[in-house]
């Protein structure tokens, strides 16, 4: 399934069950997801997606997004910081990437494309992380 199609619509009419209405004391964050689960796929900014996916809300949705940007511009910085949108993908759990084994290679393709120097300036950590997301699964070593 191409879940690039439905780019005018949201993730409350594409990932059921709808959400609960949300209580009086959620989290600003909590907020933030919920009001984003209302908006047209087409219309979710880089931050919205690296909010999404650090979340890993409707991720069959949303990762094909973010590696469509990811592929061009793997640097991409979404909210925080350059890169900060990949290493909330690559750090997606292995689960989700066996529905899209495609966009996974793809995106190995680039973050192995990637110079240790600019590699070596992400945060700390970013490095094991990347290294972890291209390494084969167990299974293979």
């Amino acid at each position: 399934m191409d879940h690039l199609l439905y780019l005018d619509r949201t993730l409350d009419e594409l990932d059921p069950p709808q959400w609960a209405p949300l209580t009086s004391d959620a989290t600003h964050l909590v907020r933030r997801v919920h009001e984003l689960r209302r908006v047209p796929l087409g219309e979710l900014g880089p931050a919205n997606l690296r909010t999404l996916i650090a979340q890993q809300v409707a991720l069959p949705y949303i990762l094909p997004l973010a590696v469509r940007l990811l592929l061009e511009e793997p640097l991409l910085d979404a909210y925080y910081y350059e890169g900060d949108l990949l290493l909330a993908t690559v750090k997606v759990p292995a689960s989700a990437w066996s529905l899209f084994p495609e966009l996974g290679a793809g995106l190995r393709t680039v973050v192995t494309a990637l110079p240790e120097a600019v590699v070596a300036s992400l945060p700390r950590g970013a490095a094991e992380e990347l290294a972890r997301f291209v390494a084969p699964p167990e299974s293979l070593r």
